[in-house]
Formats: C-alpha cells, structure tokens, sequence
C-alpha cells in the first residue's frame, strides 16, 4: 500500500514566522512515517517556497540560505487536481532550458501557519482552487477568525458572550488621534486591552489603565497592524482555553487549560521564551491541565466550544480561549485559533488522543470534506454563451447596451 504523500505548509510572511517554524517542526517529528510521506514546504518571510531534507533540522533556519545543500526552490501546480510540487532544474550545456522536476504529488496538506498570509484564509482559498484537501477550516471560518473585529461581531450576531469591544483604523489614528480616544472612552471604561486585529500570539498586545497607557497601546498595536481591536478589560479572570476536533458538525471537545502567568495577559514572551521556548512552543507554556474547575463550567465551555465550531463550519483541530469573570461567574470569548499554536497537541494527549493519532484525525477530517466538496454539482450549464452573439462590432454594441 502506497504512503500518503502530506505536505506540511508553514513560515510565511507573518511575525508569527517563528513560531510556525516551532509547530511545523512539531508536527513532522510526530508523524507516522510508516503511514506518510512527509513533505516540508517552507515559505520564506520574502514568499519564496523551499522544500528538501535540510527542513527537517531546526538549525537550518538560522540565518536561512534558500541555496544551501538540501533545499531547493518549489513551486505548486496550480492546475485542479494536480497537487504536483515540482521544482526547476537548469540543464547540462550551453543554452539548454530549465526542466521541471516533479517532488510530490500531494494527497493532502497540513497549514501550519499562524497569522496573516496562512492562517486568514489566503492559503485556504488558493488549496480550494486547486481542489487539494487540506487540514485546516475553510476560508470564511480562517478569515473571520483571523480578524479579530469580524470574530467579535460574529460571535455577538451568533448570541455567543463577548465583552464590549470597538475597533479603528490606522488612518484615523494617524489623522485624528483625539477623536479615537474619546470614542474608545465613550464606549469603554478602564481598564482596555487594545489589540492588532490580525496577529496572534499576544504580539502588540497590552493594557491601557488610563489615556496616557491607551495612547501608548494604540501607538504598538498600530506598529503591526492597521486595525485595532479595543476590548473592556476585567480585573479577576481565569484563563481558560479548549480546543475541538471534527468537520461537517461532527465534533469533539478536548480537556481544558488554564494557562498560568504572572501578569494581567499571556505575552509573546510568557508563552514561548519564559516558558521554555525551543522545540516545544506552546506547549511549554505554564499550565493547569486539566484546569481546576467545576463540573458545570467544564461542560459549559465543551458545550459552547462545539456549538462555536460546527456554527462556523470549521474543519480539523480548533484552539477557543475564554475569560472567566470570578466576580460575576461570567463567561466570555476571548478568540478562536483556526490553526493553534502547536496544533494544540498537549490538549488532546490529556484528552487521551496522542499526538500521532490527532495527526491521522485532522487528515481524515480534511479527506471527509475533500470529498464532500467534490460530490457538489458544478457542471450546471445554462448554454447562455452558445446563443450569445459575439465578435466584431456586433459584440461592442452588445456590450455598451448592457453596460
């Protein structure tokens, strides 16, 4: 029986390169070798695409050089079902062509990317134009769940908890900075967190406790993004995080966290230097695992964990975070990762469900809409060319009349 040939994407042009690098590197070491082929596709800060053995070894991308032994330049064919990887190659002798020289012919693909230009849809949408499965959720599910303003006012339209919130845009800040503020204070009282709506991993993230902070948290969170997401903030949370499985509605809910740390929000440096960083990403992050809850809440946050994911119609392995108001045993949303940090493994091994299991899982999820998607209709034919007179002046008439 022939290996599944899996492409594993990840890098790309987003401050979360790094830590893509991280869970890729994760992923390909957990695999089934004996049931996958494994094949990395990295794609440089600058959007060029690499692949090869050299991939493998975390060392390589210090300092990365596209030229050195073991790796080479790829590219996909874009083609409909091809899913070939393909490579050129400079012939032997004077003015011979480059050839193309096929690597793989993809079977399916796991998106380890987090951030802009991986994880909001973009890759999702050039997979589906080449009818390949993929392992991650669909394109509106990525898009929306990458920008946090689109994802709060989903969730407030779906009737799920949010906190208040508002969001602007750089040109307004740049142009008329006071009137910013005084529609985030009119809206909003302090403490705020403000928040690129487009990154993850806490980067630009931080608390304003009073203007002079909120002009200082909007100025970062600018730096990195052209839209800002500005949340009311509570004084005594619990963190708490849980992750689903499944596709087309059929879902499962992991066992849940409660991140530790010892400030007001998890940083980029809380959860992947302090805590250990290296090989391990998130999952070297402080944690209670499982979190020490009630029962009621466990099962609440499960339910409406599920309930998120089969409403947004997402696909593979999901990460929700939550805010937990001890004061008034409220329960809000923080955000969904459409594509987890670490794929949110650790998660699933408390849940029993190791990592090289979840792997097969998330490809079998990605094959079930795969071929779900392939059983739609797309031959319908309305035979409105074949009786539409075209060509020459007749055709320019036509045009100008309907336009």
């Amino acid at each position: 029986m022939s290996k599944t040939q899996l492409g594993v994407i990840y890098g790309s042009r987003t401050c979360e390169h790094e830590v893509s690098i991280i869970s890729a590197l994760q992923l390909m070491r957990a695999v089934d070798r004996d049931q996958y082929d494994v094949i990395p596709i990295y794609i440089t800060m600058r959007g060029e695409w690499y692949s090869g053995d050299s991939l493998f070894d975390i060392r390589t991308y210090s300092g990365f050089d596209g030229s050195q032994k073991g790796i080479y330049k790829v590219q996909l064919d874009v083609t409909a079902g091809s899913g070939v990887l393909f490579t050129m190659e400079t012939a032997k002798g004077l003015f011979k062509p480059e050839k193309r020289r096929m690597i793989a012919r993809l079977d399916c693909v796991i998106p380890v990317l987090h951030g802009m230009h991986g994880e909001d849809g973009t890759l999702q949408g050039m997979l589906e134009m080449c009818n390949i499965p993929y392992a991650s959720s669909g394109v509106a599910a990525s898009a929306v769940g990458m920008d946090k303003a689109y994802m709060k006012q989903y969730f407030m339209g779906g009737g799920f908890p949010v906190l208040p919130g508002c969001w602007h845009l750089r040109n307004a800040w740049e142009e008329t900075p006071d009137a910013v503020l005084s529609d985030i204070e009119a809206k909003l009282s302090y403490p705020v967190f403000v928040k690129p709506a487009m990154l993850g991993s806490s980067i630009g993230v931080s608390k304003a406790r009073d203007r002079a902070e909120l002009i200082e948290a909007l100025t970062l969170a600018f730096e990195f993004d052209r839209k800002v997401l500005v949340e009311k903030g509570l004084e005594h949370i619990l963190e708490l995080n849980c992750s689903v499985l499944g596709v087309g509605g059929d879902a499962l809910a992991s066992e849940i966290e409660m991140p530790v740390t010892g400030g007001d929000l998890l940083s980029f440096f809380d959860k992947y230097i302090q805590s250990g960083g290296g090989m391990k990403g998130m999952a070297s992050l402080k944690r209670v695992l499982p979190a020490p809850i009630e029962p009621e809440l466990r099962e609440r946050i499960q339910k409406l964990s599920v309930d998120i994911f089969n409403n947004m119609d997402c696909k593979g392995v999901v990460r929700i975070d939550y805010m937990f108001d001890v004061d008034q045993n409220a329960l809000y949303i923080t955000e969904i990762n459409t594509i987890p940090g670490s794929m949110a493994f650790y998660l699933w091994d408390a849940s029993g469900i190791p990592y090289q299991t979840l792997i097969d899982r998330i490809v079998d999820c990605a094959m079930k809409a795969h071929e779900e998607k392939n059983n739609s209709n797309y031959a319908f034919s309305s035979d409105i060319l074949r009786n539409l007179p075209l060509g020459g002046k007749a055709g320019a008439k036509l045009g100008a009349k309907n336009a």
